[in-house]
């Protein structure tokens, strides 16, 4: 039976291996161990705050999957608030099975439950797979996304 909660600092060596499993991952990411400070860094910074929530799924005691929402308070939209889902992950050998959609269940909840009146993502552009997941869960593409790096 898959559960979700927030994620523990024992958990941040699957979510690093998650991040870094997949070609643009791949690029971006170090999973090896010791993990680099700077994940830790990370890690206490967005447990520490409470307009973030670091989430996993466990099946039988294992972390198969990970997502990370930002509640966002705005003056747009007559003061709402926002939930910023980030860094979907599923175990390579869990994909394809429904999790995803189960995270994504599960993440909308907990941004209602926080008085969110609307979700949103950001996605790379050459993911088409995953433009196509998030179509059939009934989020548009009405905006267009820009990042500078710093």
């Amino acid at each position: 039976m898959i559960t979700f909660r927030k994620a523990q600092a024992s958990d941040l060596p699957a979510i690093v291996a998650m991040l870094a499993d997949d070609p643009l991952g791949a690029a971006r990411e170090d999973a090896s161990l010791p993990l680099a400070q700077g994940y830790v860094d990370a890690f206490d910074a967005i447990d520490a705050d409470p307009n973030q929530l670091l989430a996993v799924a466990v099946d039988g005691g294992e972390v198969i999957g990970t997502l990370q929402i930002t509640f966002l308070a705005g003056l747009s939209r007559k003061g709402a608030w926002r939930g910023q889902i980030e860094a979907v992950r599923v175990a390579g050998h869990r994909r394809s099975g429904g999790i995803g959609r189960l995270m994504f269940q599960w993440a909308i909840d907990q941004c209602r439950a926080r008085g969110c009146s609307l979700v949103q993502l950001t996605t790379d552009k050459g993911r088409a797979d995953a433009h196509r997941f998030y179509d059939s869960l009934g989020f548009t593409g009405s905006h267009l996304g820009y990042k500078k790096a710093l």
